[in-house]
């Protein structure tokens, strides 16, 4: 009886899993972290969750949006659905054939770990500050949080 119910579970986490992972065709890179995809035949914006790259008119801004649209522009992706933020955005975390995409953008320097939404890259954003990758190639750099403040 106990093994049925841990079967039963396991396959309910898994159906619930599944629903949160959507594939989607990429159709626009916006700027380094906000992206559009075109799922059932709908454009859906969506704002890669847990990170925050430079705003394009900032240093690192274009080459930010430049790395993510070599990585996944026009590619199907998998969207893992986390909520919506305030512009109505579908915010996600994107995995290319597994890999975490956003992971990607922290770990080579062109996005901060979004620390007031998620502390799940920060390893990340020390090894690219530590290696010196993309941004973290400027002395002082400033977070896109603060530099909006402007």
């Amino acid at each position: 009886m106990e093994i049925l119910n841990m079967k039963q579970m396991l396959f309910l986490v898994l159906a619930a899993l599944s629903l949160l992972a959507h594939p989607a065709k990429v159709v626009k890179i916006s700027d380094g972290d906000t992206i559009t995809i075109l799922q059932d035949k709908q454009q859906i914006k969506v704002r890669l969750f847990g990170i925050d790259a430079p705003e394009l008119k900032q240093p690192y801004g274009k080459k930010s949006k430049q790395f993510l649209a070599n990585l996944i522009a026009g590619e199907v992706v998998e969207v893992d659905e986390n909520g919506k933020d305030r512009y109505k955005r579908t915010i996600g975390t994107i995995y290319l054939n597994g890999a975490d995409i956003n992971a990607q953008m922290v770990e080579n320097g062109y996005a901060w770990a979004y620390r007031k939404f998620s502390k799940k890259y920060t390893a990340q954003e020390s090894n690219a500050k530590s290696q010196k990758l993309g941004l973290w190639r400027d002395k002082e750099p400033i977070p896109p949080w603060e530099w909006r403040k402007r």
